[in-house]
């Protein structure tokens, strides 16, 4: 298998950083990332990749090709690698918010069989990189076999889900958005830590850890929340205490209007 990166911005990167950390293809050189920056390619081309700034030149012998660049350039890279591609073998993955598979259609249909793409839109986040993403897929005109060979790919790099188009644009507040908000979260909690006395590398090593094993306990049995938080709410106990004065600020009702204001 080939992937071909077109774009190694801050999502492209850490694409071609998950692709090459995980595994995903039999080798480095399997993985061709392409950037109008040769600086920005340095850090792949000296672990094995395939560089260049040539767009046209790198989706060539690919069997994926994932274009990750700003949505006002989308158009442009993409009218510039159609005569590239080879609609009847090639896989095309677009990352970008906004860019609807109506536009990306329109731009790559061919007077040719087949005149249009098997086409992916994807939204990952940054954890891609260390193989932790929530990824979310839209495939258009794809077989079941296509979408099975996308979503195992995604897969490799952490979670992926199929949704409806019209659902991308919460997918990106609720996952790509929200490993911000967790982020933020973790920084708060970092920051009483120091109030309570611990020095700050200490208070973060506690945080990650704590919020790594509410993870893995929800991942693991599969259970809502709520039950877990009842199990360790003692009645009178401090963490009662705690969660009602969180709720009292506001916590709930901030994160959800967070999330909302994502979608304006």
């Amino acid at each position: 298998m080939k992937i071909a990166i077109i774009g190694a911005g801050a999502m492209g990167g850490a694409l071609a950083e998950g692709i090459l950390k995980n595994l995903v293809v039999d080798n480095a050189s399997s993985l061709t990332v392409s950037d109008v920056s040769s600086s920005v390619l340095e850090k792949f081309k000296q672990v094995g990749a395939q560089t260049t700034t040539d767009n046209s030149a790198a989706v060539k012998d690919a069997d994926f090709v994932a274009v990750v660049v700003k949505p006002w350039l989308t158009q442009q890279v993409l009218e510039g690698i159609k005569d590239a591609l080879d609609y009847s073998r090639q896989q095309l993955i677009v990352i970008a918010a906004g860019i609807t598979s109506e536009d990306i259609c329109s731009w790559m249909a061919k007077e040719t069989v087949p005149s249009q793409i098997p086409l992916c839109l994807a939204i990952p986040n940054i954890a891609i990189a260390v193989g932790s993403s929530m990824t979310f897929l839209v495939p258009i005109g794809m077989t079941k076999e296509q979408t099975d060979a996308i979503c195992a790919l995604f897969d490799q790099m952490g979670s992926s889900v199929v949704v409806e188009e019209r659902l991308l644009s919460a997918g990106t507040t609720l996952a790509s958005c929200g490993i911000a908000y967790a982020m933020r979260y973790i920084r708060a909690s970092v920051e009483g830590g120091v109030e309570l006395g611990f020095k700050s590398a200490i208070a973060q090593k506690i945080v990650e850890q704590t919020v790594k094993g509410a993870v893995d306990l929800l991942q693991a049995t599969h259970a809502h929340p709520e039950a877990k938080i009842d199990e360790v709410t003692t009645p009178g106990g401090v963490t009662i205490k705690g969660l009602n004065e969180m709720e009292h600020a506001g916590f709930t009702s901030a994160v959800i209007r967070g999330l909302k204001a994502g979608l304006k």
